[in-house]
């Protein structure tokens, strides 16, 4: 038997020091030739490390949230043969990866959670628990933890199918559809409780934090909210989807707002440009790279539509649908994820009133969508139902006067609210 060790690799673009977000695999494991063991992350996207070999993890180089340079030790695995490993000092090995537990409480530990009461637990065969130990923290998404906390589900008790043991929404589902022995009830969503959790501020939520920390301390924020009648646009959006929908895709408002942006953009340079505020230069782009705001379990990234100015309704409406998903599966290159020289963020029909979104430094400007809603308006003296939609953008005041912002959010409300003038040219 022989030793292979796996370094950390060069990612590319000049990068030195990757930080080490997750491990897949922990010492002991029987890994299989390209398994993914590790997920690294550079300043702009996640990076999953497979394995070139199989055989049995003896050791792992580091801990979640450590910063690693590049052609350091991140695994060691015994392997048939005579593996690559050459006489040096071994590295410790790392007997658990996963983020502190929670310390101790004064309560007994909750038992798992059975099926709902009124479900007859004489109608299956009870499962049977076999709990990990209360040190051991499961490996979940955060979506996942947050329905289990919701569903009062401790998930030592939830058995994992995914890599090394993750446990999947699936894995859920199948706990809560069938009883389990030993486990006791499921506790009330009203008991007391006085368990809690460490979450380490790693990775993705780490770049996050500090981006968001930059921006707010570096770039002079200023909001501008305005209403815009959208019921005629969302007339031709519902047309169009139902002649062309099968043959071209469904359109959503996304591309409408985009193309919008694109052309008022063409009366306001100075709105998609970036800023350099070290070296005090501002360049105004010619081409629109549209950041597009999406939310996945791990946290917001922003993945870059290029050449928005170039595209038609339907390519622009594939390629944002196609980055969000690349995005919330973590698939997003590092190219896909910079670049952009403006921003629009939207949540969808979660969008609320309005909010003051964070510029995207470098970039001047954002602007959001909030959600569509019908109310009543006077129109000609009359009172009339409409569907409303609000944009809350934000810029950035050093670069972008009060009045430029206006009016460039007015130029985009009137080629909303008359969508024809959209394709004048």
């Amino acid at each position: 038997m022989g030793t292979h060790v796996i370094k950390m690799p060069d990612i590319g673009e000049g990068i030195a020091q990757v930080e080490l977000v997750e491990w897949f695999v922990k010492v002991g494991d029987v890994i299989a030739e390209d398994q993914v063991v590790a997920d690294v992350m550079t300043d702009k996207a996640t990076v999953e490390i497979p394995s070139p070999v199989s055989g049995k993890v003896l050791a792992l180089g580091g801990q979640p949230g450590e910063v690693m340079a590049v052609g350091s030790e991140l695994i060691r695995i015994e392997v048939e043969g005579g593996g690559n490993h050459v006489d040096a000092p071994q590295a410790k090995p790392v007997e658990a990866v996963a983020a502190p537990a929670p310390a101790p409480v004064a309560e007994p530990p909750r038992s798992a959670p059975q099926v709902l009461a009124s479900q007859p637990a004489s109608t299956s065969t009870a499962a049977p628990i076999v709990p990990r130990q209360a040190s051991d923290k499961p490996l979940a998404s955060p979506a996942v933890r947050k329905r289990a906390l919701d569903a009062g589900i401790e998930l030592r008790y939830v058995h994992g199918s995914g890599p090394a043991g993750r446990i999947l929404h699936e894995d859920l589902d199948a706990f809560i559809s069938k009883p389990h022995s030993s486990a006791g009830q499921a506790p009330s969503g009203y008991a007391r409780r006085t368990d809690s959790e460490q979450v380490p501020v790693i990775g993705l939520r780490r770049k996050i934090a500090q981006r968001m920390q930059d921006a707010k301390r570096r770039v002079a924020h200023f909001s501008y909210v305005e209403e815009i009648d959208v019921t005629a646009l969302e007339a031709l959006r519902q047309q169009l989807n139902q002649k062309h929908g099968e043959s071209r895709g469904k359109l959503t408002l996304l591309p409408f707002i985009v193309r919008a942006m694109v052309v008022a953009l063409r009366d306001f340079p100075q709105i998609n440009a970036t800023y350099d505020d070290e070296a005090q230069v501002i360049t105004r782009h010619g081409a629109v790279h549209v950041g597009i705001a999406t939310q996945g379990d791990n946290g917001l990234m922003v993945p870059v539509l290029r050449h928005a100015e170039a595209g038609s309704l339907w390519s622009n409406a594939a390629e944002i649908a196609r980055l969000a998903n690349a995005a919330r599966n973590n698939k997003a290159s590092r190219d896909e994820l910079s670049g952009s020289t403006i921003t629009l963020t939207s949540l969808g029909a979660l969008g609320g009133i309005a909010s003051t979104p964070v510029v995207n430094t470098p970039e001047v400007a954002i602007v959001g969508v909030n959600r569509m809603v019908e109310r009543p308006v006077v129109i000609d003296g009359q009172i009339v139902v409409r569907k409303m939609m609000n944009l809350s953008s934000s810029f950035d005041h050093r670069v972008v006067d009060g009045m430029d912002a206006a009016l460039f959010i007015q130029a985009v409300r009137g080629l909303l609210e008359q969508p024809a003038c959209l394709f004048v040219e």
